[in-house]
Parts: structure tokens; C-alpha cells; sequence
């Protein structure tokens, strides 16, 4: 099938120029090619419509009769077809092209029948505008099952009572499960469906019937069919099973799994187990077991659906959170969430809520492996961002960084909007680096990067790659993104004081040096850090000058006996004195809560660039 449409396409497209003529604005000098390399690089290639190759067919077609019933698709047999458009002169060509084109779709050849149309459209562009096109259109996508296209080419303003169109239209609308909508095709599709049709449009008409509440039309519809045709059956049984006739419908069912297609045999079994569970006749779980074996069995169609929807009704009557979340997230993921009523989604996210509630009281992993499995039902807005927060906080609290940076991330590119990337994005990058996987915070410091963020964010942001930086070894490169970002100098002496680098802290907290009389425990730790680092470099008459400023606000403090040690007689101290002086130390850091975030992970490494 598919080698026939490539070579039938390949014969029906007429040969084209490949290089275009100057145009009639064009003066000689313009239409020639460029003297000089110089010259060809001014000149601008100039893009235009494509023009039509064969114009005018679409007037033609549009003077010919309306299409209103089946005699349009005559039939050509295949020797006729080719020989025609074999010898047919070029003014002609489109005309012998349209009558294959009905012939195909009357032969139910629907893909060929839609590259026939294609090309003929690409000669002609104007065919888009005539209704009787676009109904050859509608047709050809029905037969290759191209629903929502076909409905959309048979919704053409002048097709809107056409018998035929509504014929088509009847079964697009069917095929797509959209019972009651084709159901509303009968009455305006009647005359085209009074003459003898392919079995499909006589099918198509008693689903519609039978899916839209009227089973008794679809027992009329489906009355001329041979009592053996196993798809006429299975509508049989699903007509009977809804006039309430359960013997007859076991009956027609029965014969569909002697003779049908294993779709039908699955329609019928999942019809069966609908019947049974509408009237009772069958309990909850053995249902389910039924269902669950159909769905093992058969994916991706309105059977699917179906068994779906009937699966998330039995959970969600029984109380089950967990199967109607697997049953309802399915339905979402894989189908039309429209045709499952307004109430669907609202009331799928509530039972995610109800099943996150802390009341509830889930542990903790099973309630991060309920959001993470369900993360794409999640409410939207501040209430979807506030059950993703506070399940990131408890992640947090047990010490799993990375868990919760990776909840956050789906947070952050899929869920969150463009303001809210700036804090979100900081915050994942620092659950990262607590992590110690500053690789992946500095992946995603990039990744969000946004230059339109107001300059407080990018500030956030940028002391969070500095830390990155500094947790991986790259100290010139977070000195360097720290250069523009207000009152960092802490945070710079912070990693120097990390990285021992005992030059350029003290350079760095000289100019932090506390100015008060008063010390508390965070100037206690600056003053004694500075003094450290100028012990370590030997600078013996910088420790005497900060004795002589700070000895008395020192006095009486529990760290006095540690600050004289280094600066009270600075060229008797060494090394194990230097050492007790750094265990002695207060704990309280400088960098408040990025003191966390520079301890040195070992092994992480991040790629540069």
C-alpha cells in the first residue's frame, strides 16, 4: 500500500523548475548572477509564494454538481485510472487526477486517495476553498483514520447539511467514540445512507445509536447485515445488552468470540463485564480481575478507555485511592480528558490531595512516591506548588537533599512560571549542593537561566553558583560571579576561609573586621579567623595592632584566652597552638545559612562550561 502511494505520487507530480526566471521587476543586471564575490554577498535572497503550477481546476470543480451521495466515487479499474492520467494533455491533468481520487476513495484506498489529493492541492492551492475538495479531504482522512483531521476538513462552511458530508462525518464522529455527536448526523445523513453503502457507514451509524442511548436505531441500522457478520454482532450484543436483553447479548457476544477479530473479542468481553456491573451481577473485585486481564490484553483504543473508566468507577466507589489514581492518571496521560466530564480531572487531583493530606499521616517515602508517580495530575497554581514545597520540606528534614531537589526540578521546568523560576531555582540548586552533587546545582542554575529576572534573583543566584564553585575546587571562577553581586563580601571571605587560603582571606575580612565595642559570637568568629590567617602568614605586627583594638572587648569572653594566645604573644605561636586556637573557635559562622553549602563535598566534580 504504501509503494503504490509513493509511486502514484511520485507519477502524479509534474516536473518543476529548479531554477526560477527573473521576475517581471527584475532588471537584466538584477536577474544575473553577481560579477564579484563581493556583490554576491549584498545581494538578499528575496523568498515568495509558492505560485500555483496548474491553476484554474479549482473554478472547474467548483462549477461541477455537489457531491451528495455515493455515485460520486465512481469506481475505475486501476489499467483505466493510469492509462488516463498516462495520456491526458497537461490542461486537462487535475480533472483526470480528481476522478482517480474519487475512485480510490470509493475503493476505501484512503491513503492513496490523499496523496492524489495532496498533490493536486500543491499545483493548485485555491482547491482549499472549494467544499466538494475539502469533502474528498474529510473522506480520504476518515479511511486513514485521521479523525480529528477528517472533521475538520468535513466541517467546511458549505458541508454543513450535505447527506454525504454528515455520512462521513457520522462515521469519523463514531469511530472516535463520540456517540451522541454522531448520533446527530442520522437525520441529515439519511439519504446518503438510504443507498447501499460499504459496511463501515451501516456500522458506524449503529455504534453512533448505540453509544448515544438510542440501541433500538441501532438494531434497525444493523437488521440488513448477515446474522453471521461477526461486527454486527458485537453491536447486536451491546444493542441487546442495553434494551436490557442479556440472554440474546451473552448469545451474540458468544459468536464474536468464535469468529471475530481479537478487537471485537475484546469489545465483547468488556461489554459483558459493563452489563454485569451496571445491573450487579458480578462483585467489585472480580470485576476489576476481568478488566485488569483486558487491559493486559489491549491498549491505546476507546477500548482501552473505556475499560479504564469503568476500572477508576469501581476503585473510586470502593474508597481505593491508590487504584483510582492508577486508573484516573491513565485515563489523563493516554486519552481524551474531555470526554471524561467536567468532574474528572478536579476530583483525580482531589484524591491525590486527600492521599498527600499529613493527616493521613503516609510515610514519608511512600508519600514522595505517590507525588512523584502522580506529579503531572497535581493541582495547578499555588495549591500544586504548595503540596510540592511542603513534601520538598520533609524530604528535607530527613536529610534527603537529593530527593527533594529532584522533586523541585519537575517543579521548576514543567510547573512553575517565569517568575517564580528565579527563587525555585536557587533553592533546587542549593538541595543539590547539600546533596554534594553541585554538578547538577550548577546544571540548573543554568538550564533556568533567565537574563529578564529582576536583579535581587540573579543576585540569589549567583551567591548559590558561587558555592557550587567553591564545593568543586574552582575558586577564581565564584570570586569572579560573586564580583557584582551586593554585599557578598562575607560569602567570599567564607570560601577563602573554606579553602585555607590564608592570603587572600585575610585581604578579604580585614575590610569585615567588626567597628563596635561590643563583640557577639559572630564578630568574636571574624576577629578570630582574621587573626588566625595573619598568624599563618607570620604577620606579627598586623596581630599586634588587632591586640591593641581588640584586647578589651575580648575580656571576660570565653574565647579571651584564645584571642591572647594569637595576638598577645604572636612569635611564640606554632603550630599546635595555631591548631587548638582552630578547634577552639566559635561555632556560629559569618556566612549564616551558606555555611552549609560550602563544606567541601568530596568526589564532586562538576564539567566545566
Amino acid at each position: 500500500m504504501i509503494l503504490t502511494r509513493l509511486l502514484a505520487t511520485a507519477a502524479l507530480v509534474p516536473g518543476a523548475a529548479l531554477v526560477s526566471a527573473p521576475t517581471a521587476l527584475q532588471s537584466p543586471a538584477q536577474g544575473a548572477s553577481p560579477a564579484t564575490p563581493q556583490a554576491a554577498a549584498a545581494v538578499k535572497p528575496v523568498t515568495l509564494p509558492p505560485a500555483p503550477r496548474l491553476p484554474g481546476f479549482a473554478a472547474d470543480l467548483a462549477q461541477q454538481p455537489a457531491i451528495v451521495g455515493p455515485a460520486a466515487w465512481a469506481k475505475l479499474s486501476e489499467a483505466e485510472a493510469w492509462a488516463r492520467l498516462a495520456r491526458v494533455p497537461r490542461p486537462e491533468r487535475q480533472q483526470a487526477r480528481w476522478n482517480y481520487a474519487r475512485s480510490l476513495i470509493g475503493q476505501e484506498r484512503g491513503g492513496e486517495a490523499f496523496g492524489v489529493l495532496e498533490v493536486m492541492r500543491q499545483d493548485d492551492p485555491d482547491l482549499e476553498m472549494v467544499d466538494t475538495f475539502r469533502l474528498a479531504q474529510g473522506a480520504a482522512l476518515t479511511l486513514l483514520g485521521r479523525y480529528p483531521d477528517a472533521l475538520a476538513a468535513l466541517g467546511a462552511a458549505g458541508l454543513g447539511t450535505n447527506p454525504e458530508a454528515c455520512a462521513w462525518r457520522l462515521r469519523a464522529l463514531a469511530q472516535s467514540a463520540l456517540g451522541e455527536q454522531a448520533l446527530q448526523q442520522l437525520d441529515c445523513a439519511r439519504p446518503a445512507l438510504a443507498i447501499p453503502r460499504p459496511r463501515a457507514f451501516v456500522l458506524a451509524a449503529a455504534r453512533g445509536a448505540i453509544e448515544g442511548g438510542a440501541p433500538a436505531k441501532a438494531m434497525q441500522w444493523l437488521s440488513p447485515l448477515p446474522d453471521r457478520d461477526p461486527a454486527a454482532n458485537l453491536y447486536r450484543g451491546r444493542a441487546e445488552l442495553a434494551l436490557g436483553h442479556a440472554d440474546q447479548a451473552r448469545l451474540r457476544f458468544a459468536r464474536v468470540e468464535r469468529s471475530g477479530t481479537m478487537e471485537q473479542r475484546m469489545d465483547a468481553r468488556l461489554s459483558e463485564v459493563e452489563s454485569e456491573v451496571a445491573h450487579r451481577a458480578v462483585g467489585p473485585e472480580a470485576a476489576l480481575k476481568r478488566l485488569d486481564a483486558i487491559r493486559y490484553a489491549w491498549r491505546g483504543d476507546a477500548i482501552e478507555e473505556r475499560a479504564l473508566r469503568l476500572t477508576y468507577k469501581l476503585y473510586d466507589a470502593r474508597g481505593d485511592l491508590s487504584g483510582a489514581l492508577a486508573a484516573g492518571a491513565a485515563l489523563f496521560r493516554y486519552h481524551d480528558v474531555g470526554r471524561q466530564g467536567a468532574d474528572f480531572l478536579p476530583g483525580l487531583r482531589t484524591k491525590l490531595t486527600d492521599a498527600l493530606d499529613p493527616a493521613r499521616k503516609l510515610p514519608l517515602d511512600k508519600a514522595a512516591g505517590l507525588y512523584w508517580d502522580y506529579r503531572d495530575i497535581a493541582p495547578g497554581g499555588a495549591e500544586g506548588d504548595l503540596m510540592a514545597s511542603h513534601l520538598a520540606e520533609r524530604l528535607q528534614q530527613a536529610g534527603l537533599y537529593e530527593r527533594a531537589g529532584d522533586l523541585l526540578t519537575y517543579q521548576l521546568f514543567v510547573r512553575a512560571g517565569d517568575l517564580a523560576r528565579g527563587p525555585l531555582s536557587a533553592r533546587v540548586a542549593t538541595l543539590f549542593i547539600l546533596a554534594g552533587r553541585p554538578d547538577r546545582a550548577l546544571q540548573t542554575l543554568r538550564k533556568s537561566d533567565d537574563p529578564s529576572f529582576p536583579d535581587p534573583m540573579i543576585a540569589a543566584r549567583k551567591r548559590v553558583e558561587a558555592a557550587a564553585l567553591s564545593q568543586i575546587g574552582r575558586i577564581d571562577e565564584a570570586m569572579a560571579v560573586l564580583q557584582d553581586v551586593p554585599d557578598a563580601d562575607t560569602l567570599r571571605a567564607e570560601i577563602l576561609w573554606k579553602q585555607r587560603d590564608w592570603a587572600r582571606y585575610a585581604e578579604a575580612s580585614a575590610a569585615g573586621l567588626p567597628t563596635g565595642r561590643g563583640l557577639d559570637a559572630i564578630g568574636q568568629a571574624v576577629v578570630l579567623r582574621h587573626a588566625i590567617s595573619l598568624a599563618m602568614l607570620g604577620r606579627e605586627e598586623a596581630l599586634s595592632g588587632l591586640h591593641a583594638r581588640y584586647a578589651a572587648a575580648f575580656q571576660g569572653l570565653p574565647s579571651a584566652p584564645v584571642f591572647e594566645m594569637l595576638t598577645g604573644s604572636p612569635a611564640q605561636a606554632s603550630g599546635p597552638q595555631l591548631a587548638r586556637a582552630m578547634a577552639a573557635m566559635p561555632s556560629v559562622s559569618p556566612a549564616g545559612e551558606f555555611a552549609d553549602l560550602l563544606e567541601r563535598a568530596p568526589g564532586s566534580t562538576a564539567p566545566r562550561g
